[in-house]
């Protein structure tokens, strides 16, 4: 069957409109009620105070230094050490919860002085009083919470001041009182917002976040009732989606084209063309990146099993454990999304059948850029994490996820539109003759989503109101990273099957269109998961926490289709002379579908429902999911697009695939490794202790060093070796010889019809590729 031509000489549309419709209201609906939240967001989060006075009306501090506390933070990398509102790293204390604990114990003995034997109902009294006067703008401490104040500034002036790495730290880190005097206060007010009462209900601006027996923090009922809700939801999504896939499994999902036999065009009679040749030099660095981030990981990880010495190196000194952090969580993000940026390159010129003079030129200049925004970044975060940056500067470090300083935030936002350009310019005449709800204008647009979103996390400035900045920064890490970034490379995926002839255009289609409905209908508002202790309004749980649930949904979907990849190459391969050349690609991606259901669905959720989540934030549970999300579903997902790229320009005859195979095992076996090892039962024990003797004690440096949790960190060393040693380093061989060979084989400007396949022995069509 051809495809359908409209009047105007365009290619007709291969699917209905109601298909258009479809996503148009799952976006519009799930905008419209972020743009709510947004709203709710600036006018009804925890208020930030121009100033803090005491009864007798002296001041203590300001709104402005709460604010160059926050900036402090952020700049120093405490935030990649510790956390704030359970949100940052977890080798260090949530300071939070610790200043809250800190305080209460002061007051408390303040009053005992006083001859008060039992002074629990009087500590509740002071700190869930809300003396904040919103017509002022002054919120008022009592005298014993003010003296609280002046002797917790002694102890993390000690705390910081310490002339020693046996916290992790730079030794003597942060020494000026005005600095000391400014992070305490920001600490202050995160502590005051999550046990005064939110005016007009009787639970805290943090829905009574973190637990604290000192004032009466426990689980409001807004915790229990909308993590219920949320299973209902899970159960009976996945029933309903069972139910519409087991009606319509045969036009919705992965299907073959029906055909009995594919001739594959083997690696080396492949052309290339120009740009394709530059883009595996950004592949290349890639691996390269990878390598750094996962030895740069296996430092942070020795930390907690080992905090006094790296095997009888000093390394707090050269490179503290906030630095290793920053840098491995940054290089995590770049090469996993330089990799979908070199894919779409690679891709591009399979799909218009000819290159643009010159695309090359730009493909080498987006390889400069990118590497300008990498190693700038990472150099300027050093200088700010030992003090050599001013805090709160366009050169200092920022926001967790977002540490890059503003100016290279900026340089990489040009870089990404930089790179959809190279895009459209190579499709630019493919778009010009095809329907916008074709294949083609899905790939743009899907691409076009990656810049933009990420343009979003400018709204999160070092100086930004705590509330506001975590709405916008979790934009971008779970907007752009788990929607959109997931939905562009589910279109290049789908296109890879429609280049090698094993699907058609309409049925990836289909698979696209189908995923973007069930990703955004639970994606977009499920963001919110993240907010549920951040001083916004109990609406960000409620309606985070139910749609956070949906997110699951597409996951259990996707698991099921993922065998599909599966099947539709090995039949390919049995029925054809030559063997199925995108074999490891397929086998990564297969690993996706494997850790996207575990560790983003049951890890995921696991940790998104409210009362687990009120209770194990910033614990090894959060580690676990993040490490079976990040590198099982993303870090896979670039690897196949590594290797299927790979496999085209190295010759048949060089192609290393005993190397592929290790490097496959190697990396999802460590994987397993240190989450079922390690992070899992560490977490679960880290909760355990949580909900028993308390949130501060399950996140204290004494608690994580014990023997028992010590060991097993250690046992995540052999996970970490086989990752590292069996699978980083293999692919980064493949990357080398791939470089090595990447001007093999003939360049070409035009390429013919089918490019990865050279005859087709057609059977008889399926019914719903039919007309």
């Amino acid at each position: 069957m051809g495809t359908p031509t409209g009047d105007s000489g365009r290619a007709g549309a291969l699917v209905g409109k109601g298909w258009a419709q479809g996503v148009a209201l799952v976006m519009i609906f799930g905008f419209l009620v972020m743009g709510i939240l947004a709203y709710r967001t600036y006018t009804a989060s925890m208020p930030m105070p121009d100033k803090v006075v005491t009864e007798t009306g002296r001041q203590l501090f300001t709104g402005d230094d709460i604010t160059r506390g926050q900036e402090l933070f952020q700049a120093r990398g405490l935030m990649q050490y510790g956390s704030v509102l359970g949100h940052g790293a977890y080798l260090g204390p949530d300071y939070t919860a610790e200043y809250l604990r800190l305080a209460t114990e002061n007051v408390a003995g303040q009053f005992q002085a006083q001859g008060v034997p039992d002074p629990h109902n009087e500590v509740v009294a002071e700190f869930r009083t809300n003396r904040y006067n919103a017509d002022t703008g002054t919120l008022v401490f009592t005298d014993k919470q003010a003296r609280a104040f002046t002797d917790i500034q002694r102890h993390y002036a000690e705390y910081f001041g310490e002339d020693s790495t046996k916290y992790g730290l730079l030794p003597r880190m942060i020494t000026d009182p005005g600095e000391i005097r400014d992070l305490t206060a920001f600490f202050a007010w995160t502590a005051w917002a999550s046990a005064a009462d939110r005016p007009g209900h009787t639970y805290s601006y943090t829905n009574n976040w973190p637990s604290e027996p000192r004032v009466d923090n426990g689980p409001t009922g807004s915790v229990v009732v909308w993590s219920m809700l949320s299973l209902i939801a899970l159960l009976g999504g996945i029933g309903i989606m069972f139910t519409v896939y087991g009606r319509w499994s045969q036009n919705i999902g992965w299907h073959g084209t029906e055909m009995t036999k594919l001739e594959f065009r083997q690696p080396g009679d492949v052309p290339l063309t120009r740009s394709q040749r530059a883009a595996i030099w950004i592949f290349a660095v890639v691996a390269v990146l990878f390598l750094a981030q996962t030895l740069l990981g296996g430092a942070v990880e020795h930390y907690r099993a080992d905090l006094s010495a790296f095997y009888g190196i000093d390394l707090a000194k050269i490179l503290p454990y906030n630095l290793a952090r920053t840098w491995h969580l940054q290089l995590s993000l770049f090469w996993t999304a330089a990799a979908f940026l070199a894919g779409g390159i690679f891709l591009v010129p399979f799909i218009t059948r000819r290159e643009p003079g010159k695309q090359s030129v730009l493909v080498y200049g987006l390889l400069g850029a990118l590497a300008v925004v990498v190693f700038g970044s990472l150099a300027f975060e050093a200088l700010s994490i030992f003090g050599v940056i001013k805090p709160g500067t366009a050169l200092s470090q920022q926001w967790e996820f977002l540490d890059l300083p503003r100016l290279f935030q900026v340089l990489l936002i040009v870089g990404l539109f930089l790179w959809i350009f190279i895009i459209w310019r190579g499709m630019r005449a493919k778009l010009a003759t095809t329907s916008k709800m074709n294949l083609p204008w899905l790939f743009f647009f899907t691409g076009l989503a990656i810049p933009s979103f990420y343009a979003v996390s400018l709204l999160a400035g070092s100086d930004t109101h705590f509330s506001v900045a975590d709405f916008w920064r979790f934009w971008m890490v779970h907007l752009w990273v788990e929607d959109f970034l997931e939905l562009f490379t589910t279109a290049m995926v789908a296109y890879i099957f429609v280049q090698l002839g094993v699907v058609r255009e309409r049925v990836a289609l289909l698979v696209i269109l189908l995923d973007i409905i069930l990703y955004s209908a639970g994606g977009v508002i499920g963001t919110m998961h993240h907010l549920y202790f951040s001083g916004t309004p109990v609406e960000h749980m409620a309606l985070g926490a139910f749609f956070s649930a949906a997110e699951v949904i597409p996951l259990t979907f996707l698991t099921v289709e993922a065998w599909a990849f599966l099947q539709l190459g090995a039949r390919q391969e049995a029925g054809g002379q030559h063997n199925f050349p995108a074999r490891w690609a397929v086998m990564f991606l297969v690993a996706v579908g494997f850790w996207n259901f575990l560790g983003a669905g049951i890890f995921g959720f696991l940790v998104n429902l409210p009362v687990v989540s009120y209770y194990e934030i910033g614990t090894a549970l959060t580690a676990n999911h993040a490490h079976a999300a990040m590198f099982g579903v993303y870090g896979m997902l670039a690897v196949a697009l590594a290797m299927f790229a790979f496999r085209y320009v190295i010759p048949a005859d060089k192609w290393p695939h005993k190397l592929a195979r290790i490097s496959f095992w190697g990396m999802n076996i460590g994987l397993a490794w240190m989450v079922f090892i390690t992070l899992l039962p560490l977490g679960v024990l880290q909760l355990f202790h949580s909900v028993n003797a308390g949130y501060f004690e399950a996140r204290s440096l004494g608690y994580i060093t014990k023997p028992g949790n010590a060991l097993l960190e250690w046992l995540r060393l052999p996970g970490d070796l086989i990752v590292i040693v069996g699978g980083v380093l293999p692919f980064c061989w493949i990357a080398w010889t791939a470089l090595r060979h990447f001007r093999s084989g003939e360049t070409v400007e035009e390429l013919p019809e089918h490019p990865l396949y050279t005859s087709v022995t057609a059977g008889t069509e399926s019914a719903d590729t039919k007309s």
